[in-house]
């Protein structure tokens, strides 16, 4: 089954009182590329979230978006035992040991409050922060598949409607030389006619074969066939295949091409053209197909 290069993800956890949000976006790219921001606390974790989307997302432009806030007092501060009771046995000793003592105001003393060091904020919920990216990259996966669906059934339409057109081909490439020999003998008779010259048979049928041997198209025709073949295993396996459809839709075209500059039919003419307008929409669209 195809996926698309195309997704969005998101999650969200609370963990010791910390909030994150977690949002994650692909696009189409040719490799895959990472653009992460996170909060600079968790600047020495990058490499071990790239690492994490590259193996799980293989191609694309992706970019992650962390974003991290403290809900809790006692997530964001801790309270210094030691400092404050230093400050109460200071207050006591001054104005006596029956003076009341107002907490907010200790609190807010200088060293009473500690904020909690970066390191201890990512060992507590670093577990919980790589649980949201994971479920981030799931739902990102859950669209690209969907998107993918809807690629896959557009791209084997397109191979239907390139056959479709194969079809018509096919019964006119023996019509049109039939059609060249009697025309070329029309002019030749007119000629002979006219000018009461004899003309030799065998050199009447060599330019025939000449003309035969040159609009022959049944070769590209064969080749073609064989490519839409492939196509088709590579878009229903269960590979990553944008990379190879890519490649085969290259080779359709060299084809369609190669038919095209042969083409001395006028229906043979318009089918290709329809054949080539089939292929630039496989063109387009493997681009997003990862």
């Amino acid at each position: 089954m195809l996926r698309s290069m195309t997704g969005y993800g998101s999650a969200q956890v609370l963990a010791e009182g910390v909030d994150y949000g977690v949002e994650l976006r692909s696009v189409n790219g040719r490799y895959f590329k990472a653009s992460i921001r996170l909060p600079e606390i968790w600047a020495a974790g990058e490499a071990d979230i790239e690492k994490r989307l590259r193996e799980r997302l293989v191609r694309g432009s992706v970019q992650l978006t962390v974003r991290m806030r403290v809900k809790s007092a006692a997530a964001a501060y801790t309270v210094n035992a030691e400092a404050l009771g230093r400050y109460l046995e200071q207050g006591r000793a001054i104005l006596g040991e029956d003076a009341p003592a107002d907490i907010g105001t200790l609190l807010g003393l200088p060293g009473v409050c500690e904020p909690p060091a970066p390191d201890e904020i990512c060992q507590t919920t670093g577990d919980a922060l790589f649980g949201a990216i994971d479920r981030a990259i799931d739902a990102l996966l859950a669209m690209r598949r969907s998107e993918g669906e809807a690629l896959q059934a557009d791209l084997l339409g397109q191979c239907r409607a390139i056959e479709t057109q194969l079809a018509r081909i096919e019964p006119r490439t023996g019509q049109v030389v039939a059609d060249y020999h009697q025309r070329l003998l029309g002019r030749v008779n007119e000629l002979v006619n006219a000018a009461k010259l004899k003309v030799n048979e065998a050199d009447l049928m060599r330019e025939v074969a000449v003309f035969a041997e040159r609009s022959d198209i049944n070769e590209e025709i064969a080749r073609l066939r064989s490519h839409l073949d492939q196509f088709r295993q590579a878009a229903e396996g269960e590979e990553a295949a944008g990379r190879k459809l890519d490649f085969i839709s290259q080779e359709m075209l060299r084809e369609a091409n190669t038919m095209g500059s042969k083409a001395n039919d006028a229906e043979i003419a318009r089918a290709i053209v329809e054949i080539k307008t089939a292929i630039d929409r496989i063109k387009e669209q493997v681009q997003n197909v990862e």
